[in-house]
């Protein structure tokens, strides 16, 4: 090698700690305001709690039930097994991206033998030799035992970009495992709440419907001893069916429910119908205090956002990959061997074959391909930061929209409740006049039919603030493990 070539060659290996491309800085502000507010602004008269959430954020609920179906959809939920297999996948790809910094390296062994005919070798001792019609042919067999490895220098750092972006990849993989999770914990909890609101309801329209027919029976009795007019029986008639058809759709939604539920477990629809055949007497009702945190804390904390950020994060690192692509590529192939024309060759180790070679490539006339892929990872990278925009965006809304309607479904629990308690009081107040002999026993059942009617609207309403509580829950995104968690990236805020 001359003196020119080993100073240029010297040259190219000093730019082997250049790395091409932009270096990531961490996500963009999506919302400048939300980290300078110290609630959401809308919570209204919701307590906010000081003390951080808790990780199983149902267990708040105090139903033992509900608890156990969520430990049973986080172990057995086949969503979560392929969110977690996709964990592995991605792990693996990043250990085949470090393993690419690494020289290739294989060991062979070959046994060949060749015939020339027309040749006459002499008597070289390499094979056999003969004449026939004129013509010499010789048979010649070979030995040998060899290593060859082979390198190519990151120049420019895009096998280290190929590295940095295989382990955001890995990390957005790890929190979409716990937006799984996030999810599942909510349509587990949301699809319970169901089927007990459900079963409730039933049970109070059963009861409805025992209290009516006796009222019809009374009526018709009325107006056979000409007491009562034929138009309060068809009312009665009329309001006792449209209370039998209620049952009808309340009955297919359980069913409907039970079914959700069983698969979130991951059991066949119809695996619950059993443990779930029990009427709770009431629905367990969020606690009187919801840890919502801040803005800031919610966008560090929602596995979502952190996927999103995890993606920009590899989208960056692809940029410089492609760029790289543009430059000199500089490799090195060696190959070490022994042998012969005979076995015996193979132990002679002091005689031996190397060869080391350097070699320099680069597609400098590639027409603009090259070009045009950087402008390419370009483009899916801003498309990532829009869509971390987006996430952010949507993450505050959800949290916001979630803490309204919670806000006024306790406004209206408090109503129904007072409804309810006035509709009780009535109820009693008949009871009491019916015993005295004041009142009739129509009038009795009538008042404990609008005292079931009170009692359903306030279960639907309970539902629903239960359902709510589930909805913030899930927007601010508390339904993840302790141990299913990724990191937080070193640029944003950790939890």
């Amino acid at each position: 090698m001359t003196k020119r070539s080993a100073l240029s060659l010297s040259a190219i290996l000093l730019l082997a700690g250049c790395t091409v491309g932009p270096n990531y800085s961490g996500p963009p502000v999506a919302a400048p305001n939300a980290a300078k507010a110290p609630a959401f602004v809308r919570a209204g008269d919701v307590p906010v709690a000081a003390e951080p959430p808790v990780a199983h954020w149902w267990e708040a609920l105090g139903d033992p039930t509900l608890s156990a179906l969520e430990s049973r959809t986080l172990a057995a939920n086949p969503d979560l097994a392929a969110a977690e297999a996709r964990i592995r996948q991605a792990r693996a790809s990043l250990r085949q991206e470090k393993a690419n910094l690494l020289p290739n390296g294989s060991a062979t062994a070959v046994y060949a033998h060749a015939h020339f005919p027309g040749l006459n070798l002499g008597d070289s001792g390499s094979g056999d030799s003969s004449n026939g019609g004129g013509s010499d042919t010789s048979d010649i067999n070979l030995y040998n035992v060899g290593f060859d490895a082979s390198w190519e220098a990151d120049l420019f750092g895009g096998q280290r970009r190929a590295v940095e972006a295989a382990r955001a990849n890995a990390e957005a993989a790890q929190a979409d495992l716990a937006d799984t999770q996030v999810s599942l914990t909510a349509e587990v909890a949301t699809a319970y709440v169901n089927v007990r609101d459900r079963q409730r309801r039933i049970a109070l329209n059963r009861h409805s419907i025992a209290m009516q027919e006796q009222m019809l029976a009374l009526t018709r009795q009325r107006y056979a001893g000409g007491t009562a007019s034929r138009l309060d029986v068809e009312r009665l008639s009329q309001q006792l069916d449209s209370t039998r058809a209620d049952v009808t759709p309340l009955s297919a939604e359980l069913e409907a429910y039970l079914d959700e539920l069983a698969t979130l477990t991951g059991d066949e629809p119809g695996a619950l119908d059993q443990t779930m055949a029990t009427v709770q007497p009431i629905i367990p009702l969020p606690p009187a205090q919801v840890a919502i945190g801040n803005p800031a804390a919610l966008i560090a904390h929602r596995p979502d956002i952190r996927a999103a950020e995890r993606t920009l994060a590899a989208d960056t690192a692809k940029i410089g990959q492609a760029d790289a692509a543009r430059f000199p590529k500089l490799s090195f192939m060696g190959i070490i061997g022994i042998g012969g024309t005979s076995p015996s060759d193979l132990t002679h180790l002091d005689d031996f074959t190397a060869l080391l070679a350097p070699q320099i490539s680069w597609s400098f006339l590639d027409f603009g391909r090259n070009a045009a892929k950087v402008k390419q990872a370009e483009g899916v990278r801003d498309e990532a930061e829009a869509k971390y925009r987006s996430a952010v965006l949507a993450a505050l809304r959800d949290a916001e929209d979630s803490l309204s309607r919670f806000r006024y479904r306790r406004i209206t629990v408090a109503t129904l409740a007072r409804a309810k308690a006035s509709a009780d009081a009535a109820a009693d107040l008949s009871r009491q006049r019916y015993a005295a002999g004041t009142s009739t026993l129509i009038d009795l059942l009538d008042a404990q039919r609008q005292q079931i009617e009170a009692e359903q609207n306030l279960s639907i309403a309970q539902a629903g603030l239960i359902s709510d509580f589930v909805a913030i829950q899930k927007a601010l995104g508390l339904g993840w493990q302790a141990g299913g968690a990724a990191p937080a990236a070193a640029t944003t805020t950790s939890r």
